[in-house]
């Protein structure tokens, strides 16, 4: 059995591959190796002296590893993928990938807490090895600091009633298993959207307990970095707020968006963009998962003089 159908289908697989531009002899990184499908897909296109290192802090996903001389697993967050790089002597590649969606493996996986489908302990965290969980999080934060993880990366208009909900609860009876938020939360989602209200609920405390934000643009810069020019920066996104961050920093080379220019009036943009991607129907109908994806491809430029 093929360990990567554990985890998920990879989405736009083709086109994500293609935009990477793989020629012989070329240093590429996979950001976010999970089942290893895009990774395959990568070292199927490169020669003997081809190298590719594969980024993931999850411990389950070395599992998937492959027996190939040219592949170097990295159990880490792609966040230090400098740090990892300068450390195996790589510092300048020529194609990096992300794709940014949480695996099907960890919504899948009933102990992890990640999914609203199974009871579980609330974790949610990528790295099982520490930090704080879901319900650490639940039962430690102000209402304050609540109401603002579940607007800002819920977008949930209820976000402040339901911070106040659960402070309440959990005066109550500490958090500690996934039925237990679910119980506080459904009646802030309507029947009609409910699985999709609760959806952000979840959203929001993962992105807050893995630090998803900070990591995405700690390794969007130090990917800046690490492209050769003329190297390629490949983006799959899922939702709104990872894809305006990507967006911003393609378009300008930072985060607000805002193009600069120099003493000459020259973008001082780092990156030459490409048309977004979207999968096509057939993708969508095999692949639910694919429904909210993006993809974007960007070329870093040629230091101006």
């Amino acid at each position: 059995m093929n360990n990567e159908t554990v985890y998920h289908t990879p989405v736009l697989l083709k086109e994500s591959v293609d935009g990477m531009a793989i020629e012989p002899g070329n240093t590429c990184i996979d950001v976010t190796f999970g089942g290893g499908g895009h990774s395959r897909e990568i070292l199927s296109r490169m020669d003997s002296k081809g190298k590719l290192y594969s980024f993931d802090q999850d411990e389950d996903a070395e599992k998937n590893a492959p027996d190939d001389k040219r592949f170097t697993f990295v159990r880490g967050n792609f966040r230090f993928i400098y740090n990892f790089m300068r450390y195996y002597g790589n510092t300048k590649v020529d194609a990096i990938l992300a794709d940014l969606g949480v695996s099907g493996h960890h919504f899948d996986d009933e102990t992890r807490g990640f999914s609203f489908r199974f009871n579980a302990a609330l974790d949610m965290r990528m790295n099982k090895r520490g930090g704080e969980t879901a319900a650490d999080l639940l039962n430690r934060a102000t209402e304050e600091e609540l109401a603002r993880i579940f607007k800002l990366y819920g977008e949930l208009n209820c976000a402040r009633k339901l911070a106040a909900r659960i402070v309440k609860a959990r005066a109550v009876k500490p958090f500690e298993e996934v039925n237990e938020l679910i119980e506080v939360a459904k009646p802030f989602c309507p029947p009609q959207r409910e699985k999709k209200e609760m959806a952000k609920v979840f959203q929001a405390l993962r992105i807050e307990i893995n630090r998803e934000v900070e990591a995405l643009q700690e390794m969007l810069m130090s990917a800046k970095e690490l492209l050769k020019p003329g190297g390629r920066l490949v983006v799959i996104t899922y939702h709104s707020i990872e894809d305006r961050i990507v967006k911003n920093f393609m378009k300008s080379g930072n985060f607000d968006g805002k193009i600069e220019q120099d003493f000459f009036g020259r973008s001082t943009s780092p990156f030459e963009t490409k048309k977004v991607i979207v999968p096509t129907d057939e993708e969508m109908e095999r692949n639910p998962r694919s429904r909210s994806a993006k993809l974007r491809i960007a070329i870093k430029k040629e230091e101006q003089a």
